[in-house]
């Protein structure tokens, strides 16, 4: 199938289409096949879209398959999570969702196929031992003294490993390979060992698990896959990938393919390092807006458009490089600026009393929804006598730079009024409490009748009217741009990453739906989060109007 100019092509798109074109294969089939013990984080993502994108643009089939290997680290809340994000993505797999551990019979019968053809051996030496005879680098490794046992004690051996008559660690099934091999996972590696644990699919029915690497290949070949895509730490191990592939007993045989993994600035993907984030509770949960997961970027109001956006823009290399932060949030800001409805919120309230207002009286005024898109409609919002604005928005004197509100001076409210700081009262410390201001009637909707030119705008919310929010300002985690190259990454978790303001905003966000995406004007772009209550708002910043960190580099 000839690419058409509407999709991307890429080394590994190019790869498939020769394939094709030759007729080595007559369909595409791929699979995407996470590791139930965390959550999916973007770089998973990546993984999603070059998995699933293949197999649409050429009307084939992606599998999800869950590597369920490692009962002890695994959990079905995180097969339901890797799922759902998988669907909220805007992709569907191929049938029911698969796991490894549908195969465990067959994978147990291939490694007696390889013990009987004297491939494979059960080893009794302890770890450190292993550890010793594997070599190094640029060393080769020692034979093991249980290398050269006869296949029949060998069968026996794996039959007791298999009907649970040894404790964890005592032994393991190694493939019998090359112990000088100049690649180290092709030294007589470990494909069966022992674990005496509940597992969430097959229950207590095994207690001797495969190791991922001799698991892989093989459920790739049992569900016909064309095209297994995995990232460049897994270069080397396609040699062991074939090796086994080529010494059973199987028909298919599927063809691994390496791609370079995401790396995204002021982040860390490794699923070590982020579980070590969740379990020390240096973040909320899996889920936290801060953590890359994509659960995460759910939750903080990433839309799925803006995700898929990004994946598409940063490619598919064999070059491993550093994707820029602000690459992904130019993304959600291009996505949102065009879908999120706008809305008044003010951060850190100021009272302004508006003394020539008449008393008592309320005026409902229009708003539109979008600038750009009248479709959208528009909505109310109440104006009387009190309204609040941002603090920062005045000042008591200023230059002519500044265009917000200065005492004795005029600026506008948004979608209302002009009004004049006339006098400020101050509390104890000195802060500004109270600023008293008048209004002219003249201008709504309109510039004042004499010619005066006012340029400043703010954005307020009514004081009467006004529903109190908790408003949440997520930042980047951490302050430095990898923080895994450094030697204690925690060190660098940035402690303004979350910033909780008792803000207000306009009553028309009270019935705002949980993940409703919104511009609060002026400020950035903001989401309902899950903790919302019914009397206690919550909302989270997706990302600001403009990347204030590209300041810190200049």
């Amino acid at each position: 199938m000839a690419e058409t100019d509407s999709r991307p092509t890429n080394f590994i798109r190019q790869i498939v289409d020769k394939d094709l074109q030759s007729g080595l294969h007559q369909s595409i089939c791929t699979r995407f096949p996470p590791e139930p013990n965390g959550y999916l984080h973007i770089g998973h993502a990546k993984s999603i879209c070059l998995n699933f994108g293949i197999a649409e643009d050429y009307q084939g089939t992606c599998n999800l398959r869950f590597d369920d290997t490692n009962p002890e680290k695994e959990d079905i809340d995180f097969v339901n999570s890797i799922k759902n994000d998988v669907h909220w993505l805007g992709f569907e797999w191929n049938g029911a969702e698969r796991y490894s551990s549908n195969y465990f019979d067959q994978l147990h019968g291939y490694a007696v196929e390889l013990i009987q053809k004297g491939l494979a051996y059960v080893d009794f030496s302890n770890q450190d031992d292993m550890r010793e005879m594997r070599g190094t680098l640029t060393q080769p490794g020692k034979h093991s003294p249980y290398r050269d046992t006869s296949v029949e004690t060998n069968l026996t051996e794996f039959a007791k490993m298999t009907a649970g008559e040894y404790t964890e660690g005592h032994c393991v099934l190694r493939a019998k390979i090359d112990m000088a091999s100049a690649f180290m996972c092709m030294r007589d590696p470990v494909i069966y060992r022992i674990r005496f644990a509940h597992h969430h699919q097959t229950g207590d029915k095994w207690c001797v698990y495969p190791m991922y690497d001799f698991t892989h290949c093989i459920s790739d070949a049992i569900e016909g896959i064309t095209h297994s895509l995995c990232t460049l730490e897994f270069q080397d191990n396609r040699r062991l990938y074939d090796w086994v592939i080529e010494n059973i007993t199987i028909e298919a045989k599927p063809r691994q393919y390496e791609f370079s993994r995401l790396n995204l600035e002021y982040t860390v993907l490794s699923k070590r390092k982020l579980i070590q984030l969740v379990d020390e509770k240096q973040v909320s949960g899996w889920d936290d807006p801060r953590m890359p997961t994509i659960a995460g970027l759910r939750r903080r109001g990433y839309t799925p458009a803006s995700v898929v956006e990004f994946c598409k823009r940063i490619g598919v290399t064999k070059m491993d490089n550093m994707v820029e932060m602000s690459m992904l949030e130019a993304c959600i800001r291009e996505d949102l600026n065009e879908s999120a409805n706008r809305a008044m919120a003010v951060l850190d309230p100021v009272k302004i009393v508006i003394e020539n207002y008449p008393e008592g009286q309320t005026e409902q005024l229009q708003a539109a929804n979008h600038p750009n898109d009248e479709t959208k409609g528009s909505r109310i919002l109440p104006f009387g006598k009190q309204v609040l604005i941002e603090a920062e928005d005045f000042r008591e004197e200023a230059n002519k730079k500044f265009k917000r509100l200065v005492l004795g001076k005029e600026v506008r409210l948004r979608n209302a009024y002009v009004i004049k700081a006339e006098r400020v009262e101050k509390d104890e410390q000195g802060e500004v409490k109270t600023i008293y201001c008048t209004y002219d009637a003249d201008t709504l909707g309109k510039d004042p009748a004499d010619g005066r030119k006012v340029k400043g705008v703010i954005h307020w919310v009514s004081a009467e009217h006004g529903i109190p929010a908790e408003i949440r300002l997520y930042d980047r985690l951490f302050t430095v741009p990898n923080p895994a190259a450094q030697e204690d990454f925690l060190a660098t978790i940035n402690p303004q990453s979350l910033v909780v303001k008792n803000g207000v905003v306009e009553p028309n966000l009270q019935h705002a739906e949980v993940g409703q995406a919104v511009q609060f004007e002026r400020t950035g772009y903001f989401c309902k989060d899950k903790d919302s209550q019914p009397d206690h708002l919550v909302f989270n910043r997706t990302v600001g109007l403009r990347d204030t960190w590209a300041k810190i580099g200049d």
